[in-house]
This record gives C-alpha cells, sequence and structure tokens, in this order.
C-alpha cells in the first residue's frame, strides 16, 4: 500500500534537473496558472455579488481593502519564498534530514504567523482605512470586510506555505485541485450569503475564511499522508533556529520587497480614493480583471524560483541561463495575449462587476495604461524569481526598493501634486514606467552576478 502511495506521490513531481526545459516548465507553470487564475476567479465572485446584489458602496468597501491587505500579508507570504528555495534545493540533492527540518520549521512558522496576523488586521483595520483617506461612505462596510477576513489568515498562510512545499517539488496539481473545491465552496456561500441572507460584505467576507479553511486542511491532509520525503508530522513540528534563519535570509528580502510594492499600492490606492467613489467601484473592478493576467505571468516567476533553485541544489549551473530566457519568452508571451485580450473585452467585462456606466469608464482608464504593457511587468518579475533561485534576496529588494517604489512615490509626492499632473491617468502611468527601470536594472545585477559566479568557479578550478 505504502509502495503505491509512495508512486501516486511521485507521479506529480517534476524533474527539473534534467531533459527539455520548456516542456518540464509548461508542465509546471500551466496548472499553477490555472490554480491562480481560479483562485482569482472564485476571489472575483466576491467582488461581482457584492456589486450587483448590494450595489457601489458595497463594492467600493471590498475594492478599497485589496491593496492594505497584500499590504499586510505579503510582508509573511515573503517568507514562504525562502521556504520554496531551501526545499527546492534539498529536495533535488536528496538532503532528506535539512529537507524535513526546513518543512516542519516553515509549517509552524506560518501558523504563528497568521495568529499574528488576526491581532494586527482586527485591531487595526479602522485606524489603516482612515489612514488611507477610504470615504466616510465606505469606511465602516470595508472595517467589517477586513476583520472577518483577517480571520482566516491562519488558514491562508497555512495553505500558501503548504504549497510552496508541494510546488519546490514540482506539483502544482494538487494545488489545483485542492483550489478547485474550495473556490467551489466560496462561490456558493457567496450567493446564498449575499442574495439570500443579505449579509452583503459580511457574507462575502465569511464565506473566503471558510473556502480558506477547506483549501488548508486540503494541503495540511496532503502533508500529513504523504510517504516521501516531504511527509509532515505533528510531533515533529518545531522552529530549527538554522534552517529558521537560512529562511529569513531568504525570505525576509522577498516580504520586504512585497510589503514596500504594497506600500505604494496603498499610497497609489489613497491617492485614487481622492477621485471619489466611482473611480474607486471602477479602479476595484479594473484591478480584478488585471489580476488575472498578473497571476497567469506569475506562474512563470514561480518556475524561474523554482527551476533555478532545483539546479543549483545539483550544481547544473550551465541549465540557469537558457531556464531564465524561456521563462522570460514564456511571460512575454502570455502578458501580451493576456493583457490585451482584457482591454479589448474591457466594457463587457467590468461590466459583470458593476452596472454603472461611470464606474465602467473609469475602469477602462486603468486597464489602458496597465493591462496593455503589462509583460513588463512580468519581465520585471521573472529576473526577481531568477535572482533569488540563485540565492540572491537583497539584491532584487533594494533594486525594487529604488527603481519601483521609489519611482512611484517620488512621482506621486511631487509631480502628481501639481494641478497639470493631478489626473488618474498621471497616476497609472507611473506603473509601466517603474517596470521598465526596474527590469533594466535587474538585467543589469543578474549579468554581474552571473559573472561573479563564473569567476569563483574558474579560480576553484585553477
Amino acid at each position: 500500500m505504502k509502495s503505491d502511495r509512495t508512486t501516486r506521490t511521485k507521479k506529480y513531481e517534476i524533474d527539473m534537473t534534467s531533459g527539455t526545459i520548456l516542456n518540464k516548465m509548461l508542465l509546471f507553470a500551466v496548472p499553477l496558472m490555472a490554480s491562480s487564475l481560479l483562485q482569482l476567479l472564485f476571489n472575483a465572485a466576491d467582488t461581482v455579488v457584492v456589486g450587483k446584489f448590494s450595489g457601489d458602496n458595497a463594492l467600493a468597501a471590498v475594492g478599497s481593502t485589496s491593496a492594505l491587505i497584500n499590504l499586510l500579508v505579503n510582508l509573511f507570504l515573503g517568507l514562504s519564498v525562502g521556504t520554496n528555495v531551501l526545499v527546492a534545493r534539498y529536495f533535488a540533492a536528496k538532503q532528506e534530514k535539512d529537507l524535513s527540518e526546513t518543512i516542519h520549521t516553515s509549517m509552524l512558522l506560518s501558523f504563528v504567523s497568521g495568529v499574528i496576523l488576526i491581532f494586527v488586521g482586527v485591531i487595526g483595520a479602522k485606524y489603516f482605512l482612515i489612514w488611507m483617506g477610504s470615504p466616510n461612505g465606505v469606511i465602516e462596510l470595508a472595517t467589517l470586510y477586513l476583520r472577518i477576513y483577517f480571520a482566516g489568515m491562519p488558514a491562508m498562510l497555512l495553505y500558501n506555505f503548504g504549497a510552496a512545499i508541494l510546488r519546490a517539488t514540482g506539483d502544482t496539481q494538487r494545488p489545483l485541485y485542492y483550489l478547485v473545491i474550495a473556490g467551489i465552496v466560496n462561490v456558493i456561500l457567496n450567493l446564498i450569503f449575499v442574495i439570500v441572507f443579505h449579509m452583503s460584505v459580511a457574507g462575502v467576507g465569511l464565506a473566503t475564511v471558510i473556502s480558506q479553511c477547506i483549501s488548508a486542511g486540503l494541503v495540511l491532509h496532503c502533508l500529513l499522508t504523504n510517504p516521501g520525503s516531504i511527509h509532515v508530522e505533528l510531533s515533529k513540528l518545531h522552529i530549527h533556529r538554522d534552517k529558521f534563519l537560512r529562511i529569513l535570509q531568504i525570505g525576509l528580502p522577498a516580504s520586504f520587497q512585497g510589503l514596500l510594492f504594497s506600500l505604494s499600492n496603498v499610497i497609489i490606492q489613497a491617492s485614487v480614493n481622492s477621485f471619489g467613489n466611482i473611480t474607486i467601484a471602477g479602479n476595484s473592478a479594473a484591478a480584478s480583471l488585471e489580476g488575472f493576467v498578473y497571476v497567469a505571468m506569475n506562474s512563470f516567476h514561480q518556475a524561474a524560483i523554482t527551476f533555478t533553485s532545483q539546479n543549483m541544489g545539483v550544481g547544473k549551473k550551465e541549465r540557469i541561463v537558457p531556464i531564465l530566457l524561456r521563462a522570460l519568452g514564456c511571460v512575454i508571451m502570455t502578458g501580451l495575449i493576456l493583457g490585451n485580450l482584457v482591454v479589448f473585452f474591457a466594457h463587457p467585462l467590468l461590466q459583470l462587476y458593476t452596472d454603472s456606466a461611470k464606474a465602467v469608464a473609469a475602469g477602462t482608464i486603468r486597464l489602458y495604461w496597465i493591462c496593455m504593457p503589462y509583460a513588463l511587468c512580468g519581465m520585471m518579475d521573472v529576473m526577481v524569481g531568477s535572482l533569488r533561485g540563485l540565492g540572491y534576496s537583497i539584491m532584487p529588494m533594494i533594486v525594487s526598493l529604488i527603481g519601483a517604489c521609489g519611482l512611484r512615490l517620488l512621482w506621486i509626492f511631487t509631480f502628481f501634486q501639481t494641478p497639470q499632473f493631478h489626473s488618474i491617468e498621471s497616476l497609472y502611468a507611473t506603473y509601466p514606467v517603474s517596470w521598465s527601470v526596474t527590469f533594466l536594472i535587474h538585467v543589469i545585477c543578474f549579468i554581474i552576478v552571473w559573472k561573479k559566479m563564473s569567476k569563483t568557479e574558474t579560480a576553484i578550478s585553477q
């Protein structure tokens, strides 16, 4: 029986250290892309249901919280990058003891982080929204939604860390199955809570928390019953100091980078809030749509991290540059095709979220500025993924601080404050400009790192 389970487990794993890169990258990325798209589709159901059945104020309340949620959650989710990199390396190198210690440290860390986020989110929700300048008409609804949402943080982080462990072995299929189950429950509960029980934002928040608990339970069950090297035993949950510090070394810069991006987005959201409820509602609907393009591209960012990490684990550095080039090619095609399809069908897609013609018009403006050049964002992320897979996490953090966040904040606090540049179009333009600059700096950094690694190898061989 155990050998049968082991065989079934191994069929989900991908050997990223040999064979054709592109085929295996697509085999890895497509299920990950599908699971991310489904997750967003189910999350979008929150926005669609509340917008259609509870009005624009409820839609604005849910939508205006996304930047703040990302700000707080990304601080801890970035640590899962450290888990992904370490598990991929130890798994490829067959270092069983290090692998087990990393997994058990990560799972306990995820739960503790989730508990911390409950207190931060529930207690600070209203203060954060006031600081962001949320309009009086939506602040009470948004506060209620945030408090319910953050009650589910332990489940969210358990799922994400567990999925990161599975991804590190090449398994992107089972997280997809778990999200399908949880997502269907989410949509059904959305409809029941909002339409039948008229719970508005409280209903979509509660549905989200329940579905997160289901996905977390499924991924935890998978790890507990896994007969292979990523098996989890509750009695072994322990913070191993050396693995914890290594996770922090790789993950904290990623967390800080996510925090900085989210902080700049919170400030941009606060600037969007200054244009009124209609613009907020249109911006929220457009942001939900562009999220589909982003997560599709992000699957190749994840592929760059995992493929690079596994090959570094077994010392196959000759595969690193081909991995990077293929990931860039895939993300460019994905960004160009999906981004421009969203722009082409902007009006009917935005009308799924709101019946307000003015909100649709406001959302269309955002889609033109962000989705058309969205491939630039994907290219930037792939470069970050490759550098992190090589073990360099601080460098992309610093580059992102200067190239993306710094530029956006500089623009908002200088030119955007002047009458001639104080427009929503001017605000959205900061995105493609910052992506372009940051991508180019990352390319330069990769070249420097690669030359440094080549010189080190040459010196060792001599």
